[in-house]
């Protein structure tokens, strides 16, 4: 009788846990078991989002609870996952280039509610009302690309500004305040996307390679690939100003390497240069994706006989510029137009003096050349290109 008993008992108790994840692929049990653990007081709410998802929804929303950071566990609702993950599917249901994405792409760089360690917003109705009116009429995910990015400044009214209250900022937060960091235009950018159903994911580096500083980007999958573009280079992929420098990164330098975010963990994280401690941010390291992609640039730009050098040198003054100790390391930008084609820092007293900061740039155009002098007043400079390479110097005083 015990025996029958028992048997009983480890039917009903493997019944119980059977029916506690039904509808959801067996490799998330364990990893959803270890992160209602972790949820502690807010594990019904993570439950009740895992019950009540829609069948073909469960695994998305398995797949948010599962690898979702600490954080979240504790805190998110099953309202907001629920929320989320519908219009995320609801997108995918919808439009053309949404329903051919792979599943592993959907779940980890559309369905994801955040990009960084930004304020966790319920943005995904309001994207989604909001971008879906320019992409209706698309009929490939490249023009709904391109209809997003050269919509998006109109439509939510940001700007890039230093005043921002953070660099992290979520997208209301930065609504709110009509301004961002490049952080905040990138998570802007990258939630636009995902609101109707275009894979997009957050990139960037926590210093250039002539460390000039830290910069974030927008990333988005089509058609076998990622691309790289940003919130003010409507139209364009692969192509921006710190096109250069990110060909330089250097994929073995942690500070130097460039970064592409990842909802579910990877074996590294993404370095957050406004709060160096946080690790919960899972990334994978793209570095050669830019540097390879420059370097065909580089050689297709120098075959094409439409490009000449500019080579730049920043000097003290006019009365020294003929020695290597007479130079001066500053950061400036290349422009044609509004356009922005460039950017770098020139080379320093210490350089060789074969090391010299060059742009590859369209022959018989004019650009303007922008630099912070001695007085830490910014100059501009205008160079017309002809047909041949081009030195330029420049001066501090």
């Amino acid at each position: 009788m015990k025996t029958v008993l028992f048997f009983i008992g480890v039917c009903i108790l493997a019944a119980c846990g059977s029916d506690k994840y039904a509808g959801i692929p067996e490799k998330y049990h364990l990893l959803l078991d270890q992160a209602l653990v972790k949820a502690g007081e807010n594990r019904t709410e993570l439950e009740k989002a895992l019950q009540e998802a829609p069948k073909e929804q469960k695994e998305g929303v398995a797949f948010l609870v599962a690898y979702m950071p600490e954080r979240d566990l504790k805190e998110l609702t099953a309202g907001f996952l629920l929320e989320n993950t519908a219009y995320a599917y609801k997108a995918r249901e919808q439009y053309p280039w949404a329903k051919t994405i792979p599943d592993s792409l959907f779940l980890n760089d559309v369905l994801p509610y955040v990009s960084l360690n930004e304020k966790r917003e319920n943005w995904r109705k309001d994207f989604y009302e909001r971008f879906g009116k320019y992409v209706a009429n698309c009929r490939t995910i490249f023009e709904a690309i391109d209809s997003v990015n050269r919509n998006i400044r109109d439509e939510v009214m940001v700007d890039y500004n230093t005043k921002r209250e953070k660099p992290d900022q979520a997208p209301f937060e930065s609504m709110r305040q009509g301004m961002a960091s490049c952080t905040g235009l990138s998570i802007l950018l990258t939630d636009a996307f995902r609101a109707v159903g275009i894979p997009s994911r957050v990139a960037g580096t926590p210093s250039w390679h002539d460390e000039r500083g830290n910069h974030n980007w927008t990333e988005v999958w089509a058609d076998g690939k990622w691309y790289f573009t940003e919130y003010y280079f409507p139209g364009q992929l692969d192509n921006a100003w710190f096109f250069a420098d990110a060909g330089k990164a250097v994929k073995d330098d942690t500070d130097k390497a460039i970064y592409s975010s990842s909802f579910k963990p990877t074996d590294i994280y993404f370095p957050l240069v406004w709060d160096e401690n946080i690790r919960y941010v899972s990334a994978t390291n793209t570095t050669d994706n830019y540097t390879d992609l420059y370097k065909s640039h580089l050689a297709g730009i120098s075959s094409d006989g439409n490009h000449v050098p500019l080579r730049v040198m920043v000097f003290k003054d006019k009365k020294h510029d003929k020695e290597s100790g007479d130079r001066v390391a500053t950061n400036m930008d290349v422009f044609k137009g509004k356009l922005q084609m460039g950017g770098g820092r020139s080379a320093g007293p210490t350089q060789d003096m074969n090391d010299v900061l060059t742009f590859m740039l369209e022959k018989d155009q004019t650009y303007i050349v922008n630099y912070v002098d001695g007085k830490n007043e910014l100059k501009s400079v205008e160079v017309k290109l002809g047909e041949h390479p081009k030195d330029l110097k420049l001066y501090m005083e």
